[in-house]
């Protein structure tokens, strides 16, 4: 009986969202003088977890300031269930892919599997696929656990088990395979994800240009929604401007530092050690280092 109580609450709070949405879009069709959204691309924002997806998002949001886009209002759609870190089915995933609407702003962290790439790739879509240095994703990943997300399935294990934040790195690391073969060590978890980056439809990204080159960032991200059919109302320098005034990382609920390279002040030498036997060359593949020598 329970179950199913919970089952009618998440089916109300999910049909509030949408009637949310439809309220915005009527506005969106109102403002920009629209009798439909038909030809107006869902923008989607993609990522490997604690990459900077909400500062992509927050990007992304500024385009209902120069042109017909709606905060969709949905929640993320996501490869693994946080609560229970139990995979999702791939039918599930597609459903909420095409509960999407056009001018639709979304984001995500999906794996690069045939039946999502071809979905996120077809026309009516512009979607963008942010990295950022593992080394930082890692340690961003040990605080979010620990200190943010406190229905995370390893919440427990971070915060009570491990005793300080060399254990957690260490952790967050390696994974744990011994406990869910859901939780292997960075590089397994990350290459998943890859074959985003070898679809020439989707705009990749690196979170640290947001940071220290956030124009040139900006307007590859308003150029590819551009090229993917968004008709925007301002002119360019205008729209990189109103982009650009969104991005406030201080708003983002799993925000701590937004830092680049702040993986340099909390590796230990072991630590170091450790990363290039698990992830060296994941680092090569990404751009992030040239060799092992760091």
């Amino acid at each position: 009986m329970q179950s199913f109580e919970q089952h009618l609450r998440q089916e109300l709070k999910s049909n509030i969202k949408l009637l949310r949405r439809d309220l915005r879009r009527i506005g969106q069709l109102l403002r920009y003088r629209r009798y439909s959204m038909e030809g107006v691309p869902v923008l989607f924002a993609n990522s490997f977890p604690k990459s900077g997806t909400h500062l992509l998002t927050q990007v992304l949001q500024g385009f209902t300031k120069i042109g017909p886009a709606i905060n969709s209002g949905l929640p993320a759609i996501v490869t693994f269930d946080g609560a229970t870190g139990k995979r999702r089915k791939t039918d599930e995933i597609l459903r909420d892919i095409n509960r999407l609407r056009p001018g639709d702003i979304a984001y995500g962290h999906l794996h690069s599997i045939d039946v999502l790439t071809t979905a996120l790739c077809s026309n009516g879509k512009a979607t963008y696929f942010i990295l950022r240095d593992p080394r930082d994703v890692v340690v961003s990943h040990v605080y979010y656990i620990t200190e943010i997300e406190f229905n995370h399935i390893h919440h427990k294990y971070y915060k009570n088990e491990l005793a300080d934040f060399d254990e957690r790195l260490r952790t967050s690391i390696l994974g744990r395979p011994d406990f869910d073969d859901q939780y292997p060590n960075i590089r397994e978890r990350f290459e998943p994800y890859l074959g985003w980056l070898d679809q020439p439809q989707v705009r990749s990204l690196k979170f640290e240009d947001f940071i220290l080159d956030q124009e040139r960032a900006v307007k590859q991200v308003l150029d590819h929604a551009v090229e993917r059919g968004f008709p925007i109302e301002v002119n360019c320098s205008q729209a990189i401007q109103y982009l650009t005034a969104e991005i406030n990382p201080k708003k983002s609920p799993t925000f701590r530092s937004g830092k680049v390279g702040d993986w340099q002040a909390k590796f230990s030498s072991q630590n170091k050690d450790l990363f290039k036997q698990v992830a060296g060359e994941l680092l090569i593949k990404l751009g992030y280092e040239s060799t092992h020598d760091w």
